[in-house]
């Protein structure tokens, strides 16, 4: 049977012993890896905070302000 037909059982069964160790720690720190990254839908509670300024700037104009802000610190 070649590698690519055998289950991940057949060849956790097959992993030398000297190697469970490994073996466990990779499969856990897989686990822990989804699980500290939860597949969430993102929600846009901010869309529209800044309508009152639609008038006053356009989208643009607030990017490059906001970009100073950030290398100014005001």
């Amino acid at each position: 049977m070649s590698e690519q037909t055998k289950t991940l059982e057949e060849l956790v069964r097959e992993v030398p012993p000297e190697y469970e160790a490994e073996l466990r720690d990779y499969v856990q720190s897989l686990v822990a890896r989804r699980s500290i990254h939860p597949a969430v839908k993102p929600e846009f509670t901010w869309a529209g905070a800044l309508e009152n300024l639609r008038d006053r700037y356009t989208s643009v104009e607030l990017q490059h302000r906001i970009a100073s802000w950030r290398s100014d610190g005001e």
